[in-house]
Formats: C-alpha cells, structure tokens, sequence
C-alpha cells in the first residue's frame, strides 16, 4: 500500500473527531435544517440527505438541484453504510493502495459511489448509526460542506 495523501490523513481525522454522544431524528432535523440554512444563504444547487439505520429522516433538494443529485447521494450514503467511512474517505483509501474503487470494489457502480459528500453519523463508541449526505457539488466541495456544518452542529 502506498503512503496515505494529506487528504486521506485529513479524512481520517475528521472521521475520528466528528462523533456524537447520541444522534437521534430530532439531531437529524437539526443537522438537516443547519445545512438547508447554509446552503441557501449560499445559493448551492444541491440535495441534502439524512438516514438512521435504513431510515430516511431528512431529505430536500434546493433549487437547481435534481432527481440526479437525489441518486447520487443514494449511491455516496450506500458506501458509507457499507464501509462505516466517508464516501470521500472510501474513494481516497482505494487512490492511496493504487486501485480504483468503481473498478476494483467489485461492487455494483449502479448503486455505490465513493466520490464525496456523505460522511457517517458515529457515536462516540464507534457505532455507526446513520449518514448524512449532500450531493450537487464537486465532490471535494460536498465533503468540505458537511464537514463544516457537522463542526458547527458539534460545537454549539
């Protein structure tokens, strides 16, 4: 394997810090509304998601956004549900070993995506209990907007 990128130390990182005690549908209309708010201030074309377990609980899609955001976020939610990592951490771990994640995961591209922007909802324990996801935006810009926002929902 090759030596991990700054980003991929990067991920790694904010998948370990940003964990919560509990996460419940109440957090997850919280978190969902904290983005909405951000993304429109900002005028982003985009779709936000939020399942617990195989629930979803929050879901809007803004303006200039379409049913092509929704799928991707689908397929993004799906890798994180299936590796317990971030879609963006998932696609830069296979870049790092050399391989490419729609080629060499053996998994149906129709369905996975490892491109960023839905990152996991950890407990503290490590539990993995839901995701959260935007789609819309290159996919660096997607990771780096729910990043921010789950910093921002943490620390308050």
């Amino acid at each position: 394997m090759s030596h991990p990128t700054a980003l991929h130390e990067q991920i790694l990182a904010e998948e370990s810090e940003l964990r919560f005690a509990t996460f419940t549908r109440h957090h997850a209309w919280e978190l969902g509304c904290l983005l909405r708010e951000a993304a429109l201030t900002r005028s982003l074309p985009i779709a936000i998601g939020i399942v617990l377990g195989e629930q979803r609980v929050f879901h809007t899609a803004l303006d200039g956004s379409s049913a092509d955001n929704d799928e991707w976020l689908a397929r993004k939610m799906a890798v994180v549900r299936r590796y317990g990592r971030s879609s963006l951490g998932v696609g830069e771990q296979f870049r790092v070993g050399g391989k490419d994640f729609d080629a060499d995961s053996r998994l149906d591209t129709a369905r996975f995506a490892a491109h960023g922007g839905a990152f996991p909802l950890t407990l503290t324990g490590g539990e993995l209990v839901g995701v959260v996801g935007v789609s819309g935006l290159p996919q660096r810009e997607d990771h780096a907007l729910v990043v921010e926002q789950l910093r921002i929902y943490l620390g308050r």
